[in-house]
């Protein structure tokens, strides 16, 4: 008898186990399961893109980059005739990853150009993630095209811009409406912590949302500085 009722409770923990450790949705990103491809962040694409603030788009382009980099994941750099016309990858950018190369290119879809594609593909992750400028030319082609190939992908919309409101906003209901996932530059590094108890990135993704994040990230430093406050305590 006191086999059976053992037993019983053993069940019913492995039960309860069972329904609150529930595994994330396959639809989110996690360190390992994407690549992160930064398109054109460039003085030329930048001089002509009204969507955003170039400040704002520098921002989070230092922030996504941070975050790929304190996470570990795969990153792609790829730039547009960056010798004869379209200038240097942002520093914001470069400064992060000092020894990935960036991969320029002639064609306006990075999809197209074969040392491009091949970098991509090669990092073996069904997951895409985009980002740069512009949005309506850079960012449409080789979403569209990773679609078609089957790849899961997501574009982060404040770290890209257009040469108008107009034609970000249409390039984004474009890409949703075939298919891919719109995030921020913000939601793009919490997704990837995800779990405060995450110790070995705790830090360091703090930092990243102090120094790129805003208000959200002013509101971190007041919490910290003033009551001590921290992330993944009960």
């Amino acid at each position: 008898m006191k086999a059976r009722i053992t037993l019983t409770i053993i069940v019913v923990f492995i039960s309860m186990n069972i329904i609150y450790a529930q595994k994330p949705g396959d639809k989110l990103l996690s360190p390992n399961n994407h690549t992160l491809i930064l398109i054109d962040h460039q003085p030329q694409m930048a001089f002509a893109t009204q969507s955003h603030s170039v400040e704002l788009i520098r921002n989070n382009a230092a922030m996504i980059s941070k975050a790929a980099k304190a996470f570990k994941s795969s990153v792609v750099i790829t730039s547009v005739a960056a010798k004869s016309f379209s200038g240097p990858i942002f520093s914001e950018i470069t400064d992060v990853f000092p020894s990935e190369p960036v991969i320029d290119r002639t064609t306006m879809n990075t999809w197209e150009d074969p040392a491009a594609y091949k970098a991509i593909i090669g990092k073996g992750k069904k997951k895409l993630v985009f980002a740069g400028l512009w949005t309506e030319v850079c960012i449409v082609g080789p979403v569209l095209s990773a679609l078609g190939e089957g790849y899961d992908v997501y574009f982060i919309t404040d770290a890209s811009g257009g040469v108008s409101k107009e034609a970000h906003d249409m390039a984004v209901a474009r890409m949703i409406q075939a298919g891919a996932q719109p995030m921020t530059s913000i939601q793009y590094l919490l997704e990837l912590q995800r779990d405060w108890a995450r110790q070995e990135t705790y830090d360091v993704v703090n930092e990243i949302a102090k120094e790129h994040g805003g208000g959200y990230g002013l509101g971190i430093k007041y919490a910290k500085e003033m009551f001590n406050a921290q992330e993944g305590k009960k």
